[in-house]
């Protein structure tokens, strides 16, 4: 007998929200001479960016409660006047935070008004993408290794970015996070060097000795630019398999700098159920380790492939809450062009820009709507259960967040499924709803009525419903 529970009394970690990302440079080596703008909305008419920015962000809309906004090399030509001098003097003359970020400090501006408007906000992280070419051992864009003679610098880097986007743009930043997929070693030949391979994005190769250290001192010299409300984050290895077993977890939980020093766990949640090279899986041992010192600690998804922009994905969402336990997820790009070399190694997303004056909304804007908007930020992820692993639950409590109790149904099967759904501790006994399908583009379904605590559904193939307590 199937049976399927969502115990909206059983309250699990809080949840900070779903997210968004704009990249915007991310590639080129040279961008005087090469800039690239992914995101694609310098090719728009203001008439068309706006009607995208209210589809993510409007009232309607996906309403996301976090981002990531990317710091690309290109920010500081050379070091400061201050260099090597007192760690706690940022000079931000030195400094050229705008050239390379026109369209994604408008997208995040224009979706934070948005917001604001509406009594929330977006808590922001800034991640690392690859450090100046000066600060690196190669001396030249993407090199492998950070020269310790530098690292001083790349922490006044990434605090100077954090800065400039707190008192300048007035974004909520909260946190800064150290890399992006710098556990990767391979991704270099042995000499450090890109060996012509300008398919990858920016990355610096970061070993776990290096990000505990970055972790233990960072803190101080936030406080010292009045910045003590922002937390250091570990960076983003591509999954949290290589989290826990490249040691970047135990590295830290064994230092005890680091471990006072960290504000937030992160990593990418790229998901390949193959054993090999690629494997990554949603295991939360990493979090585990480091909760088990600091139960304080959110565990952020910063970056997660939206698959075939379908009820996978989903689904990968849904594993990333309850295997990983994390209180966040953004996945990749949500506004994409063709103009990544070689092709974008994960091509979905919601809105595809084709760099024609033209987009589109993708079939992965609608999956990702019957989430993002389910669970906002203050709300928990409340406990469920289901015996066919063909049904995938998610739920969220609303408590004293002021939005209502949601929970989602996944039919990741080929038939339609009818299940009879339990719920403890509603606070109605009727439920809107909302579905997407391979024919549905989130469509409201019949009110699901809950008699004795149960009511019926059935889920079509591949659809995601989400119920909302009326």
């Amino acid at each position: 007998m199937r049976r399927a529970r969502i115990e909206f009394d059983k309250p699990l970690q809080e949840w900070d929200g779903f997210g968004i990302n704009y990249v915007e440079a991310a590639q080129t080596r040279d961008y005087a001479t090469s800039p690239q703008e992914y995101g694609g909305f310098s090719t728009l008419s203001e008439e068309d960016r706006q009607a995208i920015l209210d589809l993510v962000f409007g009232d309607d809309g996906l309403k996301p409660g976090v981002a990531k906004m990317f710091l690309d090399p290109f920010h500081q030509p050379e070091p400061g006047p201050d260099y090597n001098m007192n760690p706690n003097v940022i000079d931000m003359a030195a400094y050229d935070h705008e050239t390379t970020t026109r369209w994604m400090r408008y997208f995040m501006r224009e979706g934070i008004a948005r917001t604001r408007a509406r009594g929330q906000d977006i808590e922001t992280l800034v991640t690392l993408y690859g450090p100046p070419a000066w600060m690196t051992v190669q001396r030249f864009i993407r090199g492998r290794d950070l020269d310790p003679a530098f690292k001083t610098e790349c922490a006044k880097y990434m605090i100077a970015w954090t800065k400039h986007l707190r008192d300048v743009e007035g974004f909520n930043v909260k946190h800064i996070s150290l890399h992006n997929e710098g556990e990767d070693w391979q991704r270099w030949p042995l000499d450090g060097s890109t060996d012509d391979r300008t398919s990858h994005d920016y990355n610096l190769y970061w070993p776990p000795e290096q990000v505990a250290d970055f972790v233990a001192f960072m803190p101080a010299m936030l406080e010292a630019q009045g910045m003590g409300d922002v937390s250091v984050a570990p960076g983003e290895p591509s999954n949290w398999y290589r989290f826990h077993t490249f040691g970047y977890a135990d590295e830290i939980a064994d230092n005890p700098e680091a471990i006072a020093g960290i504000g937030l766990i992160t990593s990418h949640g790229f998901f390949s159920g193959t054993y090999g090279r690629w494997y990554g899986d949603h295991r939360s041992v990493g979090v585990d380790t480091l909760r088990e010192a600091r139960p304080d600690l959110h565990t952020w998804v910063t970056s997660t492939s939206w698959a075939q922009m379908d009820v996978m994905f989903v689904n990968q969402l849904r594993n990333g809450i309850y295997s990983a336990k994390v209180n966040a997820i953004i996945p990749w790009a949500a506004i994409q062009t063709a103009t990544w070399v070689g092709g974008d190694p994960n091509p979905g997303t919601a809105i595809r820009v084709d760099g024609q004056g033209g987009y589109t909304v993708e079939a992965g804007y609608h999956y990702y709507k019957q989430v993002c908007r389910a669970g906002q930020p203050g709300m928990h992820v409340a406990r469920v259960r289901c015996n066919d692993p063909e049904i995938g639950l998610l739920a969220f409590v609303g408590g004293e967040s002021g939005h209502p109790d949601a929970f989602v149904v996944l039919n990741i099967g080929t038939e339609p499924n009818e299940t009879t759904l339990e719920l403890r501790g509603q606070s109605t006994s009727a439920y809107s709803g909302f579905r997407t399908s391979p024919d549905e583009r989130y469509v409201p379904v019949a009110d699901l009525i809950v008699a004795n605590g149960q009511a019926g559904y059935v889920a079509p193939p591949s659809s995601v419903t989400t119920f909302y307590a009326q």
